[in-house]
């Protein structure tokens, strides 16, 4: 089978038919996404949304149906508390079927779901609760002792609450008392229907409140560049607590009425093997990390077993020639890098339905509806061979759908250009290849992480007076989070390893588990402007001579 050329979509790509299209409401009269991503789909009662793996052991399916009534009888009861159009909605769970069934449901009273990673701590839950000012987290009893730590903390629902503690209110008590039907609350394009986080260098996260209009840029990423067909078995590993998961593991596609897959483990080389082979899938998402880690355990996956993928699809960082070389040895299929952003989506692909040249290393071309740039210092383009930073040239974008951060923490825009903070190679024929950023966002193991979070947080030690964190260079991990640490005087510890262990378990409690630094050295100064800022390029550079650990 021939595939349409990259160009030919590019060129032709029209906005308006595709609305009509895809969508049975109007981005201008009003719609509501539990309707497009639902709804629609549940006519058929046995049409599954969901397979998933149960924590301990067994499986189970969401029907759209099912998942129709639950989403309604939720809806039911945040309309009780008042909450409403606009309202933010958290969700504090693994990956099971409640966890859809909050995102529905909160979609379906035209609120706004707010997703929290499970591995964060109190203080990352803490600062984006209060700065969303959230009007209910729904959490279950291994996550919810977070929450006991967490000042003036939201209302709180709790699956197996009497497992969690008394007088809290039971999920399944709450839902069951409510009606199954909830008629969905219209909203319009530009309203939001999600509120993501995202890392910064300087301060905290900032808020990223994602409008129903994005629905038409993830449906382009689902339809030319993960190449999803009515015939695939999908699953995109990456956890719906982070945008690319929640966008294209949940989001994506479910807008096109197909399953998706959730398993809460830990990942392993031996159970996402036994994941694909179980359910049979045949299109994969994953960020590089996980494919590193497959490569790493080769000796895991049988000489000469083919596991049936057709297509698998890579974001998060770029994914290197030796990877992409290993995934078609070994499971015979080819794989694609993505380019993206928690604030704009997928903009710049590889495309598995297109046909275009695909250069190795490279992060791939303009998706339909955009128009991707790499600027130089004087915010013009670039040209052929030349190194700039990436930018969206927002007029020529109809599905450019990032409005700037929801409490104006930043100004991203330029002269008609997003700036993404990451730079790229122009290689002249409209693709690019990523080269790294422009600031300090440290990328490991496909999560990106702003120092002065870790920063901060290490600061709460009473022994702490200064700290620096960069990332460092790791075969696995890409990188991995080093800190120089700079004790106060009268602090300095008996045994330095002792304090490593407490401030490394200072930021998996406060901030998040992925955040923490594997690496930690004590240092007498840390290098700094004459203005007194933290150089961090120079502790960069360092850690990049370093040996690995």
């Amino acid at each position: 089978m021939s595939l349409p050329e990259y160009a030919d979509v590019y060129s032709n790509f029209d906005p308006a038919a595709l609305e009509a299209d895809i969508l049975d409401g109007s981005l201008e009269n009003g719609l509501n996404v539990c309707h497009e991503i639902c709804d629609k789909w549940a006519t058929d009662p046995k049409k599954v949304a969901l397979y998933y793996e149960k924590d301990g052991g067994g499986d189970g399916v969401l029907t759209f149906a099912e998942l129709k009534e639950q989403s309604a009888r939720f809806a039911n009861y945040l309309a009780s508390q008042g909450i409403g159009k606009g309202d933010r909605v958290a969700g504090l769970l693994p990956r099971g079927p409640e966890l859809l069934i909050v995102i529905a449901g909160t979609l379906r009273a035209g609120a706004v779901y707010q997703p929290l990673f499970t591995a964060f701590g109190s203080g990352a839950i803490e600062y984006r609760l209060e700065r969303a000012g959230t009007k209910l987290v729904v959490t279950d009893p291994t996550n919810y002792p977070k929450l006991t730590d967490v000042k003036d903390c939201s209302p709180v629902l709790c699956i197996d609450a009497e497992k969690a503690g008394a007088g809290i209110p039971d999920f399944r008590s709450v839902l069951d008392a409510q009606k199954p039907d909830f008629e969905p609350v219209m909203i319009k394009g530009t309203d939001p229907f999600l509120q993501m986080f995202t890392s910064g260098t300087v301060g905290k996260s900032k808020g990223v409140a994602v409008p129903a209009r994005a629905l038409m840029a993830f449906y382009v990423y689902m339809k030319y560049a993960i190449d999803l067909r009515d015939d695939d078995t999908f699953w995109n590993v990456a956890d719906p607590g982070w945008a690319y998961g929640l966008y294209y593991a949940v989001v994506g596609p479910l807008l096109m009425g197909h399953a998706t897959h959730f398993n809460p483990g830990a990942f392993t080389p031996e159970s996402t093997y036994d994941m694909i082979r179980k359910y049979k899938i045949t299109n994969l998402a994953a960020a590089p990390t996980a494919y590193r880690l497959l490569k790493a355990n080769d000796h895991v996956l049988p000489e000469g077993e083919n596991l049936g993928l057709r297509v698998a699809s890579s974001a998060g960082e770029p994914l290197n020639p030796e990877v992409v070389n290993w995934i078609k040895n070994r499971h015979y299929c080819p794989v694609m890098d993505h380019y993206g952003q928690t604030e704009t989506g997928m903009t710049c692909c590889n495309f598995h339905a297109l046909a275009h040249p695909v250069r190795p290393g490279s992060m791939g071309y303009s998706s339909p509806g955009h128009k991707v740039v790499a600027l130089n210092e004087k915010n013009e383009e670039v040209g052929e061979g030349e190194v700039g930073q990436i930018a969206v040239d927002v007029k020529a974008s109809p599905l450019f759908h990032f409005d700037g951060y929801t409490w104006g923490e930043k100004d991203p825009f330029v002269k008609g250009y997003y700036l993404t903070g990451d730079m790229a190679i122009c290689h002249g024929d409209g693709s690019f290849s990523f080269s790294g950023r422009d600031d300090d966002i440290i990328s490991t193991a496909g999560y990106r992480v702003g120092p002065a979070d870790v920063e901060s947080t290490l600061l709460e030690h009473a022994a702490v007076a200064e700290s620096g964190v960069v990332a460092k260079p790791d075969e696995k991990r890409g990188s991995i989070i080093k800190a120089y640490v700079v004790i106060k005087g009268d602090q300095q510890p008996a045994d330095d390893q002792v304090l490593r262990d407490e401030l490394q378990e200072l930021v998996r409690r406060r901030l998040s588990t992925h955040a923490f630094p594997r690496e930690i050295e004590f240092v007498d100064e840390l290098p700094k402007t004459p203005s007194g800022k933290i150089q961090r390029f120079v502790l960069r550079n360092r850690a990049q001579e370093e040996p690995n650990s």
